[in-house]
């Protein structure tokens, strides 16, 4: 048997004797629908074909002509396949033929059909695929809020990598980078999305059978609404409040008891959700940890927190429907107080999230599923707050939201992407989430075992060698290295962030066998073929990665030990460093991000700088 590497592999592959060898003057036919449904479809397949088997196929909408001519079909037939997002795919002597119930399952047959293609070439193995996806919804949400708002070109890029691997909704999580008309200095200094970007890639999204969700955190998250005094009044608190990890200073959420915080969201309503196709809108509300200790603090006292939470709750899904869309939303508060879910409509959809390897995702979807209320997994690529991800996390995170989510009935399958504080991870970080996440949503028994430094060294890297998938899986667990392992993030991202935190509770930290963890992970980079267009500009995003996590090593190094006779040049030397890691940063930031956010960002790099040099704290 043939070996392919296919992202995701299907639900069924049987490899047939013989071979097709692909020749000039054929044609790909398009059947059983107005051609234009499977035109941009044919259109991929047909550039496929000249990029990588040197054929030019011309498309046609009938078969006549000369016998032979036919060299591969579009078909959609309605009892093709018994699954709407269906396809099967065969490849034999006589050419190629794909059938589905629908355009959508077309179009994901021809991405099947690409990828052998583009391992094939002209000669292609004779096989038979029949396929169609576990969960219906198959997602990836990217904060671009903290603080990275990317470029189009990038947003572009990472939706043909994503429909090519058929994921088919795509989220950008937004508390304040849409550029709101009737509401200019929240965002004045983030470079957002503009309305008319938003209309371009919702309509590039659609060509892809990707549905572009709009999404605007509506409660808690709304700090940047909340320091502008126009807005400053609708806060929950200023000061100081207890968060679960700590005390935090507002503001952070709305105040819900005040008529004025449901008439903003509203108007933020009003003026979004028109610039999108989809009937769906994820409303946010996680984390409304601020809840009850201060403006709300009467109201949860005679009510309780959890009530006061839904009944705002239930005002923003009579917001959403009047806009005739369907209300995601987070999961985590109403978890928080279990006895409220049976009150939930039946006709919103509740995000259930977490992102340790061991998130509960059992217990929390099986109450959703005995309440009859629809709920996605949301599982996320770990790769923030760790600098370099957290692969045996992520993979494990990634599995556990799959098996519990088909276990319980889950609709959909949501990848998130974050950037807390300063999105330091680079993007490219991110791929190895994505592409495993695609594949356990796709197809999950037939990818759970997948060897994912290959797979993700062909299919996001584009790099045959498995280099580069080998670098991305070795570097991301360097976190483990340390010998400590918090919630969440990473102790070298820590290191980094907060160098003065307590750290006589935690175990001996090795930072020399962390150093010798990122020296060993680097060593296959040297062999990487990449023949992706930004394949430099990935390689120096590794290269700035690497020198940030050696950076974290020997000031953790600095930190742990006592201050000697080498003390002060060894911070001279971190100094330096510092400096040049953070002018590549800035560059490599713009090389796929607009400007708004970098300063804040930065700000965080120069405060580890200003430990070396006293004389230069920043405020």
């Amino acid at each position: 048997m043939e070996s392919l590497s296919l992202l995701p592999m299907p639900q069924s592959l049987t490899m047939l004797p013989g071979r097709y060898v692909a020749t000039s003057a054929q044609r790909i036919l398009l059947q059983g629908t107005a051609p234009g449904d499977l035109w941009f479809t044919a259109r991929r397949l047909q550039n496929a074909l000249r990029a990588y088997a040197g054929v030019e196929w011309e498309l046609t909408a009938t078969p006549e002509g000369p016998p032979g001519e036919i060299g591969a079909t579009l078909r959609v037939a309605a009892d093709s396949v018994i699954h709407p997002q269906g396809y099967a795919l065969t490849i034999k002597d006589g050419g190629i033929i794909i059938e589905a119930p629908e355009p959508a399952g077309i179009f994901y047959g021809v991405c099947t059909l690409i990828q052998i293609i583009e391992q094939s070439g002209r000669s292609l193995p004779c096989l038979h695929i029949n396929d169609h996806p576990d969960f219906a919804a198959r997602g990836v949400m990217i904060d671009i809020s903290r603080d990275k708002v990317p470029t189009m070109e990038t947003l572009l890029m990472l939706t043909d990598m994503l429909a090519g691997w058929k994921i088919n909704q795509v989220q950008l999580y937004t508390e304040h980078t849409f550029a709101y008309r009737n509401h200019p200095d929240v965002w004045a200094r983030a470079s957002p999305l503009t309305g008319e970007e938003v209309l371009a890639l919702d309509a590039y999204c659609k060509e892809r059978f990707i549905e572009l969700v709009p999404n605007q955190n509506s409660f808690g998250h709304m700090h940047r609404w909340l320091i502008h005094p126009r807005y400053a009044a609708l806060a929950e608190i200023h000061g100081e409040f207890q968060a679960p990890w700590g005390v935090m200073r507002g503001p952070f959420s709305l105040a819900p008891e005040d008529p004025d915080s449901l008439k903003l969201v509203r108007s933020l309503y009003d003026e979004l959700l028109p610039h999108f196709s989809s009937r769906l809108f994820n409303v946010g509300c996680d984390e409304t940890v601020d809840l009850g200790q201060g403006r709300s603090r009467d109201a949860c006292a005679q009510r309780g927190v959890g009530r006061v939470y839904l009944d705002f709750l239930l005002k923003l899904y009579d917001a959403v429907k009047q806009h005739g869309r369907t209300m995601m939303f987070w999961g985590d508060i109403v978890n928080n107080h279990p006895e409220l879910i049976d009150e939930l409509p039946r006709d919103l959809i509740a995000l259930e999230w977490g992102y340790e390897a061991d998130h509960p995702f059992d217990r929390h979807c099986a109450r959703y599923a005995a309440a009859g209320i629809p709920f996605y997994v949301c599982p996320g690529t770990s790769s923030w707050q760790s600098i370099a991800g957290r692969t045996d996390n992520t993979l494990g995170n990634l599995r556990n939201a799959a098996e519990n989510g088909l276990k319980h009935g889950a609709i959909g399958y949501l990848i998130t992407d974050w950037g807390d504080m300063g999105h330091w991870q680079v993007l490219p970080i991110s791929f190895l989430g994505f592409a495993v996440g695609a594949a356990f949503a796709w197809a999950y028994a037939a990818n759970r075992d997948m060897n994912v430094p290959a797979a993700v060294s062909r299919h996001a890297f584009t790099d045959p060698t498995g280099a580069m998938g080998q670098v991305a899986y070795d570097l991301g667990n360097v976190y483990r290295a340390v010998g400590y392992e918090p919630p969440n993030s990473s102790v070298l991202f820590w290191v980094l962030q907060a160098p003065d935190s307590d750290a006589r509770d935690l175990p001996p930290l090795d930072f020399d066998r962390a150093l010798d963890a990122i020296n060993a992970a680097i060593q296959p980079i040297a062999v990487e073929r990449m023949i992706r267009p930004d394949a430099p500009l990935i390689l120096q995003e590794f290269d700035n990665t690497v020198r940030l996590l050696r950076h974290a090593c020997r000031l953790g190094q600095l930190l742990t030990q006592p201050d000697g006779a080498g003390a002060l040049p060894r911070r001279r030397l971190l100094n330096d460093d510092m400096r040049e890691i953070i002018r590549e940063y800035e560059r490599l930031w713009l090389a796929r991000n607009r400007l708004g956010g970098l300063s804040d960002s930065v700000a965080r790099l120069e405060r580890v700088r200003a430990r070396y040099n006293p004389q230069e704290q920043t405020p």
